[in-house]
């Protein structure tokens, strides 16, 4: 009898022991799932208007499960280029799902600066569909499987960042918006529509956007008590955060320059305000 009880506990022990052995590797596989490294993916995708077919850029971390904030991003003038989709990818690995949109239509790009300036001519001078293509780009963005649809952003550079700041002032259900060497004399102003934390990061020796048109943008955000921040970089030019600047500058003969501090700090500006608002 004593014999019989001494192997049922031994038997005992050694399941116990086993079922520990065989518990721990999935706890520790468990783990591993959870600390994935950041693996961004990116992806090119079609949409349209009623009138307007787009080619879009979308890129998010697919070793990551949960629903996550999106952020639009809206091209310089010269279109929707590898380097709206570089910072769609730079967004991604900061956690968010970004999509570099197409204001122009079938990924349309321009090569010269006249090209370029009828391109954003055209869009801003054409509310109605500027305001379809942003909204298309919108709708697939939220509907994506990485998104959580209530927490949304739009970013802009130069001429995007108009496009951007003039969504927001139009009423676009956006938790925050920020622009990047962005003239702020917009069609359509600062008014109760504003929904968005705006964040604007220029030059402050930036010939293109006026003294006057930076005064005017703060008494409108200042008069409906919008939360904002305008950010003016001593001695930084137009197009300070792409590197093309200073080829295209000297190509061109316009007064365009790359700033790495002011980029590396615009981006940083960038990242409080996103932490802010989700």
């Amino acid at each position: 009898m004593k014999q019989l009880t001494a192997l049922i506990l031994f038997f005992g022990l050694v399941f116990i022991a086993s079922c520990k052995q065989k518990s721990e590797p999935t706890k520790a596989t468990e783990e591993v799932v959870r600390d994935l490294p950041v693996k961004v993916k990116g992806e090119e995708v079609s949409y349209a208007t009623d009138s307007t077919n787009l080619k879009g850029y979308i890129a998010f971390d697919e070793n990551a499960s949960d629903k996550r904030p999106g952020v639009l991003i809206v091209h310089e003038w010269w279109g929707h280029n590898d380097y709206v989709r570089e910072r769609a990818d730079m967004l991604a690995e900061l956690g968010y799902t970004a999509i570099a949109v197409d204001m122009y239509g079938d990924g349309k790009q321009a090569d010269h600066p006249d090209d370029a300036g009828k391109f954003a001519m055209s869009v801003m001078t054409n509310l109605p569909e500027a305001t379809a293509r942003f909204n298309a780009a919108l709708d697939l963005l939220k509907a994506h499987e990485s998104v959580d649809a209530e927490k949304i952003a739009a970013i802009g550079y130069c001429f995007g960042g108009s496009v951007a700041l003039t969504m927001a002032n139009s009423g676009a259900d956006l938790d925050a918006v920020a622009a990047f060497h962005s003239g702020v004399q917009l069609p359509i102003m600062p008014s109760s529509d504003l929904k968005a934390k705006v964040l604007v990061c220029n030059g402050a020796d930036d010939p293109f956007i006026s003294p006057e048109s930076i005064t005017a943008f703060k008494s409108a955000m200042d008069s409906i008590g919008a939360s904002y921040q305008y950010v003016a970089y001593p001695g930084v030019k137009h197009s300070f955060t792409s590197k093309e600047a200073d080829a295209n500058g000297e190509k061109f003969e316009l007064p365009l320059a790359y700033d790495a501090d002011a980029d590396a700090k615009s981006w940083a500006s960038l990242q409080e305000l996103l932490q802010e608002v989700f």
